[in-house]
């Protein structure tokens, strides 16, 4: 752990931030982060994280962090955050240190590329002074996380962005837009509003999520301005790291914008934890971006597995011979999804079973689900033999459920609902909304009224989850 003083950056913030001691971040950190299960999720391009002290944050950034693969192979890792201690022109690149030091052990920093960025950068990428760097903490508590999950933490390029100006921002963005690829992740270090009540920072982080994960740059400093307009008292910023995430989303746009699918995974505020108020809070939201169109990275032969794996269920069951593979491959061996099998006969429902997670291999779960949708579906009675020859077949793997505070962190399409009311409860997968052309309200409110029993309204009482879905269709 120790290191030649001129080459190691010391932790700063470690017995303040978080804890100083390598038990208590693994005791802490071991309570959010969940290393199995995940490593079939697509890997993140970038997340957007808070970097306030563990005890009020923590388990908000432990949300994104664990949408990353644990076996995932990132050639580096790209840490943008916002100055704290020092204002300047443009991004400081630390070139200073070899490795940075946290009570978990040594991260190695990729000086070479640094000094690149430097050189090539048009004179918007500097080392400014160690001032930029030594005492900032919004990049030094992303450091245990990446940690905890990876075995190897690639090397790391820290930037300190100290400007707001949007000409620069643009600057900044072009120069990184190369390494914006499959080979590198881009953790952007930022809170969310300052110091208004509550409620306030509520509706004002809730906005300023939805904008991210739905529209481009325009549209967030757009976001910015009307909520200054708001004028909540006591609220400073809506995003103390903007410079970052404007970055961010600048190198988005220029990729374009539907290349990618922004996930909302968690919201809290400080008057969240024990350690906070109400009356003055800060606001942390996660935020995933990902290449748009898969959750999960199905090889075919997984896929073709998937639905053998149903069919065969149900056949045996019925005492039908079946010919295919069935076996257990790759993700089918994994333990702990949630699935949900549905069957389609004539192009009409004929029985839809899951459940939201499993301790089982998702192969037994399959096979569980499966059997359950052909016979014990309280809508329709038991599958007959005919009607298993022509049945089509569909396989949904779903992510883990997320509670939400709002429905406006729901996103229609994208998002399947669970609500739960006493002892009633209820869920729509996403696919749903497609299906029958609702709108939002309608969507809830059929699933209150026809799944959960708890009237057409019932859903705005309720406690509301989302979660996403991979659906593997057997006519695809």
């Amino acid at each position: 752990m120790s290191g030649d003083i001129q080459k190691t950056r010391k932790p700063a913030v470690a017995g303040s931030f978080y804890p100083s001691s390598a038990k208590e971040i693994k005791s802490m950190l071991g309570g959010w982060l969940h290393p199995s299960g995940n490593d079939s999720l697509t890997p993140p391009r970038a997340i957007i994280v808070p970097h306030a002290g563990y005890v009020f944050s923590g388990e908000v950034a432990a949300s994104a962090y664990n949408r990353i693969p644990r076996r995932h192979a990132y050639k580096r890792i790209f840490l943008l955050g916002p100055s704290h201690r020092a204002g300047f022109a443009g991004a400081s690149v630390d070139t200073q240190y070899s490795f940075a030091e946290t009570p978990l052990g040594l991260v190695p920093v990729d000086v070479s590329l640094g000094k690149k960025l430097i050189s090539d950068g048009n004179g918007v990428f500097t080392f400014w002074s160690k001032a930029a760097h030594d005492d900032e903490h919004c990049l030094e508590v992303q450091l245990p996380f990446l940690q905890m999950i990876f075995t190897d933490v690639p090397p790391i390029v820290p930037i300190v962005i100290g400007t707001e100006r949007l000409s620069v921002i643009q600057d900044i963005a072009k120069v990184l837009q190369p390494f914006f690829n499959e080979d590198n992740l881009f953790i952007i270090s930022s809170d969310f509003s300052h110091y208004p009540s509550y409620d306030d920072a509520k509706a004002s982080d809730l906005d300023m999520a939805e904008t991210i994960t739905s529209g481009g740059l325009v549209e967030f400093l757009q976001a910015i301005r009307r909520i200054d307009k708001m004028g909540y008292p006591g609220q400073g910023t809506a995003a103390c790291g903007a410079c970052a995430i404007a970055v961010l989303l600048a190198m988005m746009d220029t990729e374009g914008r539907d290349s990618f699918t922004a996930d909302h995974v968690m919201y809290r505020n400080s008057g969240d934890s024990p350690y906070g108020d109400k009356d003055r809070v800060v606001g942390y939201n996660s935020i995933v971006i990902t290449p748009s169109g898969h959750l999960f990275h199905f090889t075919k032969e997984e896929k073709e597995r998937m639905i053998a794996t149903a069919r065969s269920s149900i056949y045996s069951y019925l005492g039908l011979e079946f010919k295919g593979d069935d076996s257990p491959v790759g993700i089918l061996k994994e333990k702990g999804y949630g699935v949900f099998v549905t069957l389609y006969l004539d192009g009409h429902l004929r029985g839809c079973i899951g459940r939201f997670t499993s301790p089982s291999s998702l192969h037994s779960t399959i096979r569980e689900m499966a059997r359950s949708a052909a016979f014990s579906d309280p809508r329709f009675p038991e599958l007959s033999k005919k009607e298993a020859l022509k049945i089509e077949i569909e396989v949904s793997v779903l992510s883990p459920l997320k509670k939400i505070q709002s429905i406006d962190e729901f996103k229609l399409g994208r998002d399947g609902i669970y609500m739960i009311k006493g002892y009633n409860h209820g869920t729509f997968l996403p696919q749903v909304a497609e299906e029958t052309g609702w709108n939002t309200e309608e969507f809830l409110g059929h699933c209150a009224r026809d799944k959960a029993g708890i009237g057409y309204y019932g859903w705005k009482d309720a406690e509301l989850y989302t979660y996403q879905t991979e659906v593997v269709k057997e006519y695809d």
